[in-house]
């Protein structure tokens, strides 16, 4: 997706601590030399159409839902009614997992979803001006004040290319 004037997709605070993933039997190197670049892992997110989210019913049975998103500042934004059960879910469990569609290039989101209750402007022009571009649709900011934007906060990231030769994990620390 091409940079938007004004809009900056991704500015890390921090950019995560990487490290090879512990997938016991596949071969996964030990060395951090080609190891993937956060870099990478951002212009996936950014460029990602469609982002499946994973999340867990009261009785522990797993649920998927294919969703719109937006990745910025190293967050990934979503919507959906707080009604439907992906969003039920998630009321009761913020714990979600988010993957592309990719099986190949993969790229894995692991840590909680929380409903943003009272979005501020600013954050709400910078998802219409993404959305319109991404999407060819804009919301508009009031759109956002009726519930139903969730606000995914990565725990842990894993992505390959080349798996197992490039298996990468992050891990965000000192979150807020």
């Amino acid at each position: 997706m091409p940079a938007l004037p004004g809009v900056r997709m991704s500015k890390p605070k921090n950019e995560p601590a990487a490290s090879r993933p512990f997938i016991p039997g596949y071969g996964i190197p030990k060395a951090k030399k080609g190891m993937l670049p956060w870099s990478h892992v951002c212009e996936r997110l950014e460029s990602a159409k469609n982002y499946w989210i994973g999340t867990t019913d009261p009785e522990g049975c797993p649920h998927a839902t294919p969703v719109w998103g937006i990745w910025l500042d190293d967050k990934l934004y979503f919507g959906g009614s707080p009604k439907t059960r992906r969003g039920r879910n998630l009321a009761g469990n913020p714990a979600v997992v988010v993957h592309l569609e990719s099986g190949t290039d993969v790229v894995i989101l692991r840590g909680k979803a929380l409903q943003v209750q009272t979005p501020d402007r600013a954050l709400t022009a910078r998802l219409a001006a993404v959305s319109a571009s991404k999407y060819g649709y804009t919301p508009s900011p009031e759109e956002y004040d009726g519930g139903g934007l969730y606000e995914m906060r990565p725990e842990v990231v894993l992505a390959w290319k080349e798996f197992p030769k490039d298996a990468t994990r992050w891990r965000f620390e000192g979150e807020d």
